[in-house]
């Protein structure tokens, strides 16, 4: 089971849907906790906190079917209507091989996250995530850019107090961007940086990595937040594209399968437009899925398993 947390339009379900078409829809169940909402959009307008806050969704609840799902059991999941604003009919849920759970607090408490065998936090700029969310909120949701304006700045708060709070426990931090030193701005493709913690193992990128690659990308040794070390993953946008090919097939033998490397990967909300930063972190996720299932035999060294 995989959980990826976020705040709104940080690009959770750009990175789930990648997943889903690599494997297939038949090998992979994702859902979003969003729909474990309390309340619809205009119950909303009388509460004095935002979806944000734990009290106004069903924590109790999102816990219990994560449980649940991590025992391979079905659960009857709620629905939150993002279009209407309403809260719609429950539809029935099965665990395939693999489980994803999205949304804004997957990771909140402590049970939640012990469901999951690796979590991921999406950490955009803000200013980047504050222009996906007004595009996607004014074009799928019906709001104006003036009421998504204001609606972040009642979030902040919640966001503060209880989504961004949710980076110190995942065990891989992720963030698109530009790269600064070279002098790219928002307007450029956006390239990764990929935090990966010590508490899960990760795959060997020493046959990955190397003179050739490193336009595509590089490996480093950093300080996290709390001042302890941590491997920086860099991948490059910049890159040309037969490098990022290159790489994406390496990591794609890490997993030792027979299976080709799966096509979708990348793709930035089905228009066509193709991101290799967001192929490689899609990579990196499917090679965690399948340790974790066991349909891999990676080095217990390497990949923290036990021998």
């Amino acid at each position: 089971m995989l959980g990826i947390a976020g705040d709104s339009a940080a690009g959770k379900t750009t990175l789930t849907k990648g997943l889903v078409e690599a494997l297939g829809s038949d090998r992979i169940t994702a859902i979003c906790v969003d729909d474990y909402h309390r309340y619809d959009r205009v119950e909303r307008k009388g509460l004095p906190f935002t979806p944000l806050h734990p009290s106004c969704n069903y924590i109790e609840v999102m816990e219990q079917h994560l449980q649940l799902l991590a025992l391979g059991q079905p659960i009857l999941k709620p629905v939150y209507n993002h279009q209407q604003g309403t809260l719609d009919r429950p539809v029935l849920v099965e665990p395939r091989e693999f489980v994803i759970a999205e949304g804004l607090l997957p990771l909140h408490s402590r049970l939640a996250r012990a469901c999951f065998d690796v979590t991921v936090y999406l950490d955009p700029p803000e200013a980047i995530r504050r222009d996906w969310k007004i595009a996607r909120d004014t074009g799928k949701r019906g709001y104006t850019p003036e009421q998504v304006i204001e609606e972040l700045g009642r979030r902040e708060p919640e966001s503060a107090a209880y989504i961004r709070p949710q980076r110190a426990s995942a065990d891989i931090v992720v963030r698109f961007s530009p790269i600064e030193e070279r002098g790219e701005t928002l307007a450029d493709p956006l390239s990764a940086y990929v935090l990966l913690r010590p508490t899960i193992g990760h795959p060997d990128l020493a046959s990955v990595l190397s003179d050739d690659t490193r336009r595509a990308m590089h490996l480093k040794l950093m300080r996290d937040e709390d001042g302890k070390p941590v491997d920086a993953l860099h991948c490059h946008a910049y890159a040309e594209r037969a490098l990022t090919t290159q790489v994406e097939e390496a990591i794609w033998r890490e997993l030792r399968t027979d299976d080709p490397l799966p096509g979708g990967l990348g793709q930035l909300n089905g228009n066509g437009q193709r991101s290799d930063p967001l192929a490689i972190v899609q990579l990196l996720l499917l090679f965690h899925l399948f340790a974790a299932r066991g349909r891999t035999a990676p080095d217990p060294a390497v990949a923290g398993l036990p021998g």
